[in-house]
């Protein structure tokens, strides 16, 4: 997947102008490559679109208008794009109230060493993941992970007979959830064989 380059990003003004559109349909788009896992964790796979929404947003909420700070931030959110064999996700563990919130947070250090990606019986992918989200007394609320496939478990991806199963086996929080056809069709779009 390509990724963003300096041409893709457009200056605070000029991006105010079309913010409610491309919101309105980066939300749409989300809602298919959204999974939720379980009761507190959720998936958002992430491609070019939403790269470049998360990019633009930052400009905007940071007030970013140097050439340099805008590169930077292109460079960093540019890791969140996958390669042609890859998916990429920010996985969310979303608790509203802030004290279930601060007990949860302790039991879960580690938990994106426990993310896997399952395609039917035969293939089983465990999620890469950005070092450092984790402490030793706590975890974060966002992660980051990626899972790389081999030309053989992409077309097992895009087998709709067989079923695609996001897992978590971590200590203190297990689930899993088949990931919705429609997601998976997007999810597939992003997969290309080599």
């Amino acid at each position: 997947m390509r990724k963003i380059t300096r041409d893709d990003v457009r200056d605070i003004a000029e991006y105010e102008k079309i913010r409610d559109h491309f919101r309105r349909a980066i939300i749409e788009l989300k809602k298919k490559r959204r999974v939720q896992v379980g009761d507190i964790v959720t998936l958002v796979f992430e491609n070019r679109e939403t790269v470049l929404f998360q990019i633009q947003e930052m400009m905007r909420a940071e007030r970013i208008v140097h050439e340099d700070k805008i590169q930077q931030e292109i460079d960093i959110y540019n890791e969140l794009i996958p390669e042609d064999n890859e998916l990429s996700a920010t996985m969310l563990i979303e608790i509203d109230d802030l004290q279930v919130l601060r007990q949860w947070l302790p039991k879960l250090v580690g938990i994106e060493e426990q993310v896997w990606l399952r395609i039917g019986d035969r293939h089983v992918i465990r999620a890469l993941y950005e070092p450092g989200r984790s402490r030793e007394d706590k975890t974060s609320t966002v992660h980051y992970v990626r899972f790389r496939l081999s030309p053989e478990e992409i077309r097992a991806f895009k087998d709709e007979s067989q079923p695609v199963v996001l897992a978590i086996t971590h200590e203190h929080y297990q689930a899993e959830a088949v990931i919705p056809p429609e997601v998976r069709r997007a999810l597939a779009e992003d997969l290309v064989l080599e």
